[in-house]
């Protein structure tokens, strides 16, 4: 029966703490160790509903892409984070959060973003996970199998991303060389423009940003934090499952796109 530790070690197999941003916070942030599991859920994010469903579940692991907190100097009930802790402790549920390492693993978020947004053969936007200047990098690119209009690519790109809708900036030229970065990845924009492409994706793109790609003639798509990153959740799962076949693993139902549009 496998324990916590045992799904910790096979994740830092996959995604290597190694490779995580310096000021990130990842790994086996929560619970005890020893704990036998029978289920655990799968999730972007461990929310209040999240934390619900793995109660009314009986997980005992909620495995998540984003950390259940970066700092904290307390764990009290007088503010959210601390109450999510509280929370899962409570009902003896542990967390593993595996963020920027998967940002960059082979395999993980921007691989499998890559895949979804069309490119082949995807490569690493800088060498090492490290631009020149040595900031954290994680963004893909590589050339689709042929060149697309916007308004085409557009459509296939929120039905690939399951999201209620896209911000972009047309700029007027076909979609054939893509840079793909998951969830904030706008200071990447900067490396993707020195692979020559056309077409930049990532969420949380600033106004400045689209001014630029409009100055610049590059076709730019905001796809949403969560939709952008949600795509590694599937196969993440699936590794899981197939790593511990006696384990039961389950996406989570409760949480989705919490952006709307009118």
């Amino acid at each position: 029966m496998a324990n916590v530790n045992d799904i910790f070690d096979f994740l830092n197999e996959i995604a290597p703490i190694s490779l995580r941003d310096e000021n990130d916070n990842v790994g086996f942030l929560l619970g005890r160790g020893d704990s036998h599991l029978f289920k655990i859920i799968v999730s972007l994010d461990i929310t209040n509903d999240v934390i619900s469903e793995a109660v009314d579940e009986r997980a005992g692991l909620i495995v998540s892409h984003h950390p259940l907190f970066f700092s904290l100097k307390s764990i009290n009930d007088s503010d959210v984070t601390g109450a999510r802790v509280l929370r899962l402790a409570e009902n003896g549920i542990a967390a593993i959060c595996m963020h920027t390492n998967l940002d960059a693993a082979l395999g993980g978020v921007n691989d499998v973003l890559a895949k979804a947004v069309g490119i082949e053969n995807p490569e690493p936007l800088a060498q090492d996970g490290r631009t020149a200047d040595g900031k954290f990098s994680c963004g893909r690119f590589g050339l689709l199998n042929k060149p697309f209009r916007m308004v085409e690519y557009l459509s296939m790109l929120k039905a690939a991303l399951k999201t209620h809708g896209l911000h972009y900036y047309d700029a007027g030229r076909d979609v054939s060389k893509v840079a793909v970065v998951g969830g904030s990845g706008g200071v990447e924009f900067g490396e993707a423009l020195k692979k020559g492409i056309d077409t930049f994706i990532s969420a949380d793109i600033k106004y400045h940003l689209f001014l630029e790609a409009k100055e610049l003639g590059i076709n730019i798509i905001d796809g949403g934090h969560f939709c952008t990153e949600n795509v590694i959740i599937p196969p993440l799962a699936e590794k899981l499952s197939m790593a511990f076949p006696d384990l039961a693993v389950i996406i989570s139902k409760k949480h989705c796109q919490t952006v709307e549009f009118i």
